[in-house]
């Protein structure tokens, strides 16, 4: 019979501001080049936090194991996992409450707002949608079943019990969920919709911006225009592929840049992000049948984007 995989353990550190601890696995020393689990710990993060930091948080029982907190002298024993919280970066609130659309015993279904990341990354932890939702509702082990871009509002599906969220994960990754988008350019009359637009998108790391480029298309976006208002055109956005900044690399192609995109056409300079200009995209719909229940689900946002010109019968 195959052997079947070790549960990953629990850790004995609670969450803080709705972020689990960090967890290390002490990794193999084939060199023996550290007697004790402090030498590790310097050689590790020394030079990124200091050598200091590491001494503190050994001191105040920062680093804690399975059987308790880790000494200095503690020998060095591969494959024992150590937990530890990092400080948490200073982070600008997003002035925006996460809305619940829906909430049960599998999912809940969050109103996203513009300019708060979906999960922690890079200098956004607690300043998450993941983090705020656990916190406020009271559900540690609540993880997202797919991302949205940190500066797109709308909808994101959040699963309440960790053994279910592969079976919601791979119904994203099978494009078993149908996505509609709502966003905001300057309308165009010369530019012919309905169309579908297929392309290459590149996203390279380090860089901001993805890039189309000649090759087998691997993104595929459907463009319509749904209104028009003082020269403002309302596109609804039905994206069958998911390639990173997908719908704003599609719309800008077509000469539709959507409105406040801090990318395209043009990278904005670092550092200027303005809580009053969010991109006018907004993740409108989720509907698909759910893989646990078997239910048929259809989720709206009710979100509106700060654009769109207002009227009398709005």
């Amino acid at each position: 019979m195959p052997r079947r995989r070790s549960s990953r353990p629990v850790s004995p550190l609670p969450q803080r501001e709705g972020v689990d601890p960090v967890r290390l696995r002490l990794p193999p020393d084939p060199e023996g080049a550290w007697t004790t689990v402090r030498d590790h710990l310097v050689a590790r993060y020394g030079r990124a936090v200091g050598v200091e930091w590491v001494d503190a948080l050994l001191a105040g029982g920062g680093f804690v194991g399975e059987d308790g907190p880790v000494r200095p002298d503690d020998p060095y024993t591969e494959g024992r996992s150590i937990w530890f919280h990092r400080a948490l970066p200073a982070e600008p609130r997003v002035p925006a409450e996460v809305g619940i659309v829906h909430r049960d015993a599998h999912l809940v279904v969050a109103d996203k707002p513009h300019f708060l990341a979906t999960m922690p990354r890079g200098g956004h932890v607690a300043e998450t949608a993941q983090a705020r939702l656990r916190r406020d509702l009271g559900l540690p082990a609540l993880q997202p079943a797919h991302r949205l871009d940190r500066v797109t509002a709308g909808l994101v599906l959040f699963v309440v019990r960790p053994e279910e969220r592969g079976a919601y994960q791979t119904m994203f990754r099978d494009r078993a969920v149908r996505k509609e988008y709502e966003a905001l350019a300057v309308h165009d009359p010369s530019v012919e919709l309905p169309r579908t637009v297929r392309s290459r998108i590149v996203k390279e790391r380090g860089v901001l911006a993805a890039r189309e480029e000649p090759g087998e298309p691997n993104s595929e976006s459907r463009v319509e225009l749904i209104g028009v208002r003082d020269g403002i055109g309302r596109y609804r956005l039905l994206p069958r592929t998911g390639r990173t900044h997908q719908l704003r690399v599609h719309m800008n192609a077509l000469g539709l840049p959507i409105l406040d995109d801090p990318l395209y056409p043009v990278v904005r300079e670092a550092g200027s992000e303005d809580f009053g200009r969010p991109l006018q995209l907004l993740a409108r719909v989720l509907e698909f049948t759910d893989p646990v229940t078997g239910e048929p689900r259809r989720f709206t946002s009710r979100r509106r984007l700060a654009q769109w010109p207002r009227s009398i019968h709005s």
